[in-house]
């Protein structure tokens, strides 16, 4: 039976083995494992195929016959097309106990890197193995640095701004999904940008001319559900004066993002399912069926195999949104990405108030990367927003972000701006309301927006702090 693999090591190169003899399987990874190789096996061409699907390796080594009493070596050659198709960059090896030059040139003519005899010389074995693993992986790191770069130079999805390692696999999937049909569905905690993601992948398909559509599933009333997403003909409730098209006929031929799917009532999945099986759909008070081309993005916050698991999500739908799946990790995992954003956002809100465009002292910095972002990257958003307005110099010291600022940072706040960052948290808060006040000219509405605050928790700070 095939093994997953097991050892993980970058070190060691990963090879996939497919052979119908135990023997030979057990000679091998004797002789690959010593020399460098993490191996998975496989006894038959299916097998192999699903350990590839799954995993990706370095190199593979495979038979050319499996059924007994068959020397053709057709199944072999099959199978190496087969392999060539899921992984172009997989360098595959041939061989078989009953070789031939027109074998040979034939799995060649097929995609085969090398042809290998039985029984083989083990250390030429070695030496063909390691040469080919090493250029695949070569292959591989250029491949993805130059996906990388080819999404992050994108003007259709200059918004997806990361470099860290943690986003890398996002960038790849981004770049190789965005173009397909496939239904995509986008989890992360709040925050994490998955509105973002979804507008890269429809930007780079081919629908990107037609329109995208953006709808929360989650706070649609039960009662609209139908009229909002498939619309609705006149008479067919009180105030439906006039005929109108739902959601989904409005993104047709183009692409549907359906927000916080998680929080979708049962009751309203089973009526999405049927549309998101079909295309098929009736404006509500109409017995004409209507159909719309429509490629699907779900984003949730949620878990929805745990909701799956409770009774609280369908799992056909589940089947039916999740065909490429897309998770976005939060930005305290995103090391590389806070400053590159934190910059971004600084220069977006400076020209957007008509600000000169401030530094970050280092103090802020260090403050950038300690704070643990439970908002992500929408609360780094909203804090370098705040600290545009209220920076008082030419740099952005720790204290106008207004987070939580380690004690170490206090003495690095020059000013009146290092008074704040050592006081206590009433006189903290005292001064960062007072500065609010003064950025906005007195506008509370404008001042609470700033601070984060609802219009009445500011008026009973400035009561108690006698601001008013």
């Amino acid at each position: 039976m095939g093994t997953a693999l097991q050892n993980r090591d970058v070190n060691r190169f990963r090879i996939a083995i497919a052979d119908d003899s135990a023997d030979v399987l057990v000679a091998l990874r004797l002789l690959l494992k010593p020399a460098g190789f993490t191996v998975a096996e496989a006894r038959s061409p299916g097998e192999l195929l699903a350990l590839v699907r799954r995993e990706e390796y370095d190199v593979a080594l495979i038979d050319l016959n499996y059924t007994r009493d068959t020397t053709s070596g057709g199944e072999g050659l099959d199978l190496l097309v087969e392999l060539t198709r899921l992984d172009s960059l997989l360098p595959v090896i041939v061989m078989t106990a009953w070789g031939s030059i027109e074998v040979a040139v034939e799995a060649v003519r097929r995609g085969a890197r090398d042809f290998v005899q039985k029984p083989w010389e083990n250390a030429s074995l070695v030496t063909i193995l390691r040469t080919q693993a090493e250029l695949c992986r070569a292959l591989r790191a250029n491949q993805r640095l130059q996906t990388r770069n080819e999404l992050l130079e994108s003007p259709l999805a200059a918004n997806v701004i990361a470099q860290s390692a943690a986003m890398r696999p996002v960038l790849e999937l981004i770049q190789r999904v965005g173009p397909s049909m496939a239904n995509v569905l986008i989890t992360g905690e709040h925050g994490t940008g998955k509105e973002v993601v979804a507008r890269a992948l429809h930007a780079i398909s081919p629908r990107a001319a037609r329109p995208m559509i953006c709808v929360n599933a989650g706070s649609i009333p039960e009662a609209l559900f139908e009229s909002e997403l498939f619309g609705h003909v006149r008479g067919a409730f009180t105030g439906a004066a006039a005929d109108r098209p739902g959601r989904f006929e409005l993104a047709d031929q183009g692409t549907l993002l359906l927000d916080e799917i998680g929080n979708l009532p049962l009751a309203q999945q089973a009526k999405l399912l049927r549309a998101v099986e079909s295309g098929e759909f009736e404006r509500l008070g109409s017995p004409r069926v209507r159909q719309a081309d429509v490629r699907l993005i779900s984003a949730t916050n949620s878990d929805l195999a745990a909701a799956v698991a409770a009774g609280a999500f369908r799992e056909d739908l589940l089947f039916r949104l999740n065909t490429v799946h897309i998770h976005l990790p939060p930005l305290r995992e995103r090391g590389d990405d806070i400053l590159l954003l934190a910059h971004h956002f600084l220069e977006q809100h400076a020209v957007k108030y008509g600000r000169a465009l401030p530094v970050f002292d280092a103090s802020a910095v260090e403050a950038l990367h300690a704070h643990r972002w439970p908002g992500n990257v929408r609360e780094l958003q909203h804090v370098l927003e705040r600290a545009v307005l209220l920076c008082r110099g030419d740099a952005i010291v720790a204290a106008d972000l207004g987070l939580e600022v380690p004690s170490r940072l206090a003495n690095h706040a020059p000013g009146a701006t290092a008074g704040v960052a050592t006081l206590n948290l009433e006189q903290n808060e005292r001064e960062l309301i007072r500065r609010a006040l003064e950025s906005s000219a007195g506008n509370v509405v404008e001042a609470a927006r700033l601070l984060g605050l609802s219009r009445s928790g500011l008026y009973r700070r400035l009561q108690r702090y006698g601001l008013s």
